[in-house]
């Protein structure tokens, strides 16, 4: 069914008033359920579940995967199957609507984890309390849609803005529930089949579930006289190395140095699979790129110099040159150069996301009759502009006091900080508006040098009140871009804003207490430590960039390395070159700059895995299959669905091998 909509000049002619009157007539279905309580305890369970794989991910990558277009499809597959076979009646367009809100909102609160957070305590040295994570998380979460929702009034009521994503899954719900609902089951199926042989690889790679099984319940340790369990190596070159070192094989180098040392191992991570598939070949083309220039070019050679070097650390422990010692000793600067510069020079090659986001807030003329404003004829079921006037003084005042309280940021900063949550709100929600992305890495560097300035001495000045900053415009820009099929198919938005928050308890509860699991696993002596954060499985590539800008602040670049300030002036030139040739090809130029430094903080073999799995769907898609046909709606519009499937299936049963080692 075709959904309805505004012609572009009565959006141009049209008051708001005659907009939400001609909303409430043609398109709201008042009668239909939508926030019912089994939509939001699937949206509850939902959210929870793809927040650990969000988390997960996000350890591993840096990258924030949405989960909004894969919550409807497994919602609108579950009940479609418990009604066929009798047990509940099928979901409401509305109400999967509501359990995607509240899924995508559970999804966008691990960023803080693998970002602010995570640079916080690897800075610091201190493991914030669970409860006080969750407290912060959930209080600057808040206010986020608190600040939405006036905003929702200009940008979805009155300016219609696309909102692309938003509108992508407006128009799949529909066409979900009015005549393609077996397209919608083929891909829960495809999601379902590629999550569960992903499941069972990574099952048979995991340390954890082959002790489980074969020591405690086969018992083969005792019968079989096994003292190890077997599992598949999820590294295949393992098996070479094994023979090299039983028959004196040859063991590949650069300049010296074992290539293992320096991170380029042959692993078959399904789930890296899947993000490159979602993340695109340019992108993940720029990532390899990275990872090459750096681990197989750079780091040879400043090992060679001297400029990385094994230590001894004050321990009396001799720490040696590895993967993650190549980042922390010199890398890490112009990687983040990289990042920070390629963010900024893009954001601001867009003045238009500044001056449109402000033009769009000054009221405009309008040729019709001023008599027809006379009354507000969604005010029964919008949410009250009075809670968010009333509950954003109330929410930055206590976001402040947790600020000041859990983190020790002086109360001036922290209320300094407030004012440029509004501005990084309404460029955030003006550029999800137009293209689906929200530029809070680069914003939230701007509060971060910009607190770093006022107070050089504490860490947590400059990296909390900007992961303050940051979570709230993307909490809010993205709660608009949810609320937009909502908007398109009929629904409340006063329930809408209801099913986010729930999803914020759900993202909280459920992450927070992963987040120990995964990257705070407790020793034999049952202490946790900073250090454990980051890993060869986990590679946190966000909370690094947030730390490594936080050492400069804090130290300058007099400490580092000549070859180190040197790298950082050559990327910084070469970010602006790469970006500049993007914006002047319009986006053909295949070199993404920050995709470059994310590559030199990744781990070289996951930049290989998503490298491949972009290269598969990139090639499938370039066959052109004829639409309509199976290889179409599998490799084209199954795309999605089969890299959810490698996601998840790899991410749960990961998270559950995390979780039976800790218990064992």
């Amino acid at each position: 069914m075709a959904l309805k909509q505004l012609s572009d000049e009565q959006i141009h002619t049209w008051t708001r008033t005659q907009k939400d009157r001609w909303w409430f007539e043609n398109v709201y279905r008042g009668d239909l359920p939508q926030l019912t309580i089994r939509s939001a305890v699937t949206g509850f369970l939902l959210g929870g579940v793809l927040s650990a794989t969000a988390l997960y991910i996000g350890g591993k990558t840096g990258i924030s995967i949405g989960v909004g277009l894969t919550s409807v499809i497994l919602a609108f597959a579950l009940f479609r199957g418990l009604a066929s076979i009798g047990i509940a009646k099928d979901f409401t367009i509305l109400e999967n609507n509501c359990t995607q809100s509240i899924a995508t909102a559970a999804g966008y609160m691990i960023t803080p984890l693998v970002s602010s957070m995570g640079a916080y305590m690897l800075v610091t040295g201190r493991i914030v309390p669970w409860w006080q994570l969750i407290v912060w998380n959930v209080v600057i979460s808040i206010l986020g849609v608190l600040v939405a929702f006036p905003l929702k009034r200009r940008f979805i009521n009155e300016d219609q803005l696309p909102f692309p994503e938003g509108r992508a899954c407006g128009v799949v719900l529909d066409t979900l529930y009015t005549g393609q609902g077996d397209s919608g089951m083929f891909k829960a199926k495809l999601l379902g089949v590629t999550g569960v042989f992903t499941g069972l690889y990574q099952f048979i790679t995991s340390d954890g579930w082959m002790t489980l099984v074969q020591f405690k319940l086969l018992r083969m340790d005792q019968w079989a006289g096994l003292k190890a369990p077997w599992y598949l190596f999820e590294r295949l070159d393992t098996y070479y190395y094994d023979l090299a070192a039983k028959y004196a094989l040859w063991t590949p180098k650069i300049l010296g140095t074992d290539v293992r040392q320096l991170g380029l191992r042959l692993t078959l991570d399904a789930a890296m699979l899947g993000v490159g598939g979602l993340m695109g070949i340019r992108v993940a083309t720029s990532c390899v790129l990275g990872a090459f220039i750096n681990f197989a070019v750079l780091a040879p050679i400043m090992i060679e110099r001297g400029d990385i070097k094994a230590y001894t650390n004050p321990a009396g422990k001799l720490v040696q040159i590895s993967r993650g010692e190549i980042v922390n000793q010199w890398s890490l600067w112009w990687g983040v150069t990289m990042m920070v510069v390629g963010s900024l020079v893009s954001l601001m090659a867009k003045p238009e996301l500044f001056t449109n986001a402000f033009k769009s807030l000054r009221k405009r003329p309008s040729t019709a009759p001023a008599a027809v404003a006379a009354d507000d004829p969604l005010a029964h079921i919008e949410l009250p502009l009075w809670m968010s006037f009333v509950g954003v003084p109330i929410f930055s005042v206590l976001g402040a006091w947790v600020t000041h309280e859990f983190f020790g940021v002086p109360w001036l900063l922290a209320f300094v900080s407030l004012p440029l949550i509004f501005v990084l709100t309404v460029i955030c929600t003006n550029s999800m508006a137009l293209t689906s992305w929200t530029p809070t890495g680069s914003l939230s560097k701007i509060t971060q040098f910009t607190m770093g300035a006022i107070d050089r001495t504490n860490p947590a000045s400059n990296l909390i009140p900007a992961g303050m900053t940051a979570e709230i415009a993307s909490n809010a820009a993205n709660l608009l871009s949810d609320i937009k099929p909502g908007y398109m198919l009929g629904a409340k938005p006063r329930q809408q804003a209801i099913g986010h928050v729930i999803g914020i308890f759900a993202g909280a509860i459920a992450s927070t207490p992963l987040f120990f699991l995964l990257f705070l696993p407790p020793d034999s002596a049952g202490v946790r430590s900073v250090k454990t954060i980051v890993s060869d499985q986990f590679a946190m590539p966000g909370a690094l960039q947030w730390k490594g800008v936080a050492d400069l602040i804090a130290k300058g670049v007099s400490n580092l390395p000549p070859s180190a300030i040197i790298s950082m002036f050559v990327a910084a030139l070469a970010a602006v070159t790469f970006e500049v040739l993007r914006i002047k090809t319009k986006g053909r130029f295949p070199i993404s700059a920050v995709s470059v430094g994310l590559g030199v903080v990744l781990p070289p073999e996951s930049c290989f895995a998503m490298w491949v799995g972009a290269l598969i769907f990139w090639w499938q898609a370039r066959k052109k299959f004829e639409p309509g046909s199976r290889s179409h709606e599998i490799w084209v519009e199954g795309c999605e669905p089969i890299c959810a499937g490698l996601i998840s299936g790899a991410a749960l049963v990961g998270i559950g091998n995390a979780i039976v080692n800790v218990l064992m």
